[in-house]
């Protein structure tokens, strides 16, 4: 590399920019790399839905995949807990095939999952809530427990905790 643009101060100004954008904008709003996490998770298979453009979560049947202990700190109003490693299809027997089905999860994996097996078995209009409970969280939707708004989030793990930025944290 060449020395002299190596010690230029444009590139040094340049390099100090790009780095306090970087910060600002993770303090700021999703960070870049949460977005960019979730672009490695999802596929063509299903879509998402981003928390702006769900008008009212009555309008669907709405799928917590997540394990019991998760739900059970805080879910969606209204959502059905159907679990993610002890799932069945026969938790569903009483749901429309017809009508839409939203299914999230901590971050949109699992849902993603469970998503695609819900199509295979002829659910027609299923979506995956995009960034899961913690992106709903963290644009400031409401979360339940026991009838009653919550800020405790289940992150799953410490690990994945480390995207929530509004709420308080439950391993």
């Amino acid at each position: 590399m060449n020395p002299k643009l190596t010690n230029s101060p444009y590139v040094l100004k340049g390099l100090i920019s790009l780095a306090l954008f970087l910060v600002t904008s993770m303090a700021f709003s999703q960070s870049f790399a949460y977005k960019a996490l979730l672009k490695t998770i999802y596929d063509a298979d299903l879509p998402v839905l981003k928390p702006e453009e769900i008008p009212d979560l009555d309008r669907f049947q709405l799928i917590d995949t997540r394990e019991k202990e998760e739900y059970e700190v805080s879910h969606l109003e209204g959502a059905r807990w159907v679990g993610y490693d002890t799932f069945s299809m026969d938790l569903l027997d009483d749901l429309d095939k017809d009508e839409p089905v939203l299914v999230y999860c901590t971050v949109g994996a699992r849902s993603q999952d469970i998503g695609k097996r819900l199509k295979e078995a002829g659910f027609r209009k299923v979506f995956n809530l995009y960034g899961g409970i913690i992106h709903w969280v963290n644009e400031d939707y409401p979360i339940y427990h026991e009838g009653k708004s919550t800020n405790q989030v289940h992150t799953y793990t410490r690990t994945w905790g480390i995207w929530l930025q509004k709420g308080e944290k439950v391993y």
